[in-house]
């Protein structure tokens, strides 16, 4: 087996680093949770963290803590996300794919703006958003 350089060392310890800071948080702006019970997994939740990961690491984003979650009790809905800005009701997402939530990221995570197609509700309360 060969050995690290130091600069492969580095690298791996800067990955290990990036992953660490998105699942404790530093200064949180949002959090996101991507529901990942049995049923989350089987509809494709783990394509939509990957999809997550990706856009938090090719923006640099900082300050966005992700997490997972088990089942949320809607699995004819998943996959879902749950994103909560600071000082603000959570938003629960539905029926996600890797495009929806490239969309959700950056209209509500960064941009303040919830994402009304895609929301089930706000909160605990189912909310009927106006589709646009």
């Amino acid at each position: 087996m060969p050995k690290l350089t130091l600069e492969e060392l580095a690298k791996v310890r800067e990955q290990a680093r990036k992953k660490t800071h998105l699942r404790e948080g530093g200064e949180v702006r949002a959090k996101v949770t991507v529901h990942m019970g049995t049923c989350g997994i089987a509809a494709g939740a783990r394509t939509i963290m990957s999809t997550l990961l990706s856009e938090i690491e090719s923006r640099d984003v900082r300050d966005v803590q992700v997490t997972n979650s088990g089942c949320a009790g809607l699995c004819s809905r998943e996959p879902m996300i749950t994103v909560e800005l600071a000082g603000e009701a959570p938003v629960k997402y539905v029926d996600l794919n890797p495009d929806k939530m490239k969309t959700i990221f950056a209209e509500h995570v960064l941009g303040g703006k919830i994402v009304a197609k895609y929301a089930l509700g706000i909160g605990s309360e189912k909310t009927d958003f106006p589709k646009e």
